[in-house]
C-alpha cells in the first residue's frame, strides 16, 4: 500500500474525533474556570480563554454556559448512578454495598476535586437554581439508595423501624458534608484521611441501622 493511501483513513479519523476532541477541551476548562472563579461569577468568554479557542466556538457546542454547566453535571451523575445500580446488583451485604459507593465517590473526589467541588457548590446546593433544575436527578440517586436499604431490611441486617429514604439521604448527606469540608479546607484531606473517610461514613450510618446483638441489648 503507498504512503498516500494508507494515510487518508488516518486523517479522516483525525477529522472525525477533533469536533468530540475540542467539545471535551472547553468542558475541561469550564471545570477549572467554574471551580477557581464561581459558575456566576465567571463569562463564556473566560471558558473560551482557559480553552484556548474562539469564543463563537463555545457557542457552537453549548447555547449558554448553564449548558456547559448541565452537561458537566449531567455526565458524572450518571456515571454515579449507574455505580449504584451495578453495585446494588453484586450479591454482597448492603453494608459492602454502600462502602462501594462511598469509595466511588471518594475516588471521584480525589481523582477530579475541582469538578466535585462545581457539581456540589453550584448544582446540588443551589436550591434555588441548577438544584431545582435537577431535583429529579438528584431524588434518583436518594431512591436507589433506600433500595439498598429497604432490601436489607427485608432480610433482617438492618432494622426496619427506620425509614429508609430518611437513612438514604443522612448517608448522602454525611458524604457531601464530607466533601465540602475538603473543598473549603475544614478538614485534612490527605489519601488518609480519604482513606479513613470511607470507613467512617460506612460505619456512623450502618451503626445506626444494624441492629445490636441480643446481648448487648440485655446487657443495656
Amino acid at each position: 500500500m503507498s504512503p498516500g493511501r494508507s494515510a487518508m483513513p488516518h486523517a479522516k479519523v483525525a477529522q472525525a474525533r477533533a469536533p468530540a476532541d475540542k467539545r471535551r477541551v472547553i468542558l475541561d476548562a469550564a471545570v477549572r474556570v467554574f471551580a477557581r472563579q464561581g459558575f456566576h461569577a465567571c463569562r463564556v468568554a473566560d471558558i473560551a480563554e482557559e480553552a484556548g479557542v474562539a469564543y463563537g466556538l463555545v457557542y457552537h457546542y453549548f447555547a449558554s454556559k448553564d449548558e456547559v454547566l448541565d452537561t458537566l453535571f449531567l455526565e458524572r451523575w450518571n456515571v454515579m448512578l449507574e455505580v449504584i445500580r451495578e453495585v446494588d446488583g453484586r450479591p454482597i451485604p448492603a453494608r459492602e454495598k454502600l462502602e462501594g459507593i462511598v469509595s466511588f465517590i471518594v475516588e471521584s473526589y480525589r481523582h477530579d476535586p475541582d469538578l466535585m467541588k462545581v457539581i456540589i457548590v453550584d448544582v446540588t446546593r443551589a436550591a434555588n437554581s441548577f438544584g431545582q433544575t435537577h431535583l429529579d436527578e438528584i431524588r434518583e440517586a436518594y431512591d436507589l439508595i433506600a433500595q439498598i436499604v429497604t432490601k436489607a431490611q427485608v432480610e433482617g441486617t438492618f432494622k426496619p423501624e427506620i425509614d429508609a429514604r430518611f437513612a438514604a439521604m443522612a448517608f448522602y448527606g454525611a458524604i457531601e458534608q464530607l466533601l465540602s469540608g475538603w473543598i473549603f479546607d475544614l478538614v485534612p484531606g490527605t489519601d488518609d484521611d480519604y482513606e479513613k473517610a470511607k470507613s467512617l461514613v460506612v460505619e456512623t450510618i450502618c451503626g445506626g441501622l444494624e441492629p445490636r446483638p441480643a446481648a448487648d441489648r440485655v446487657a443495656s
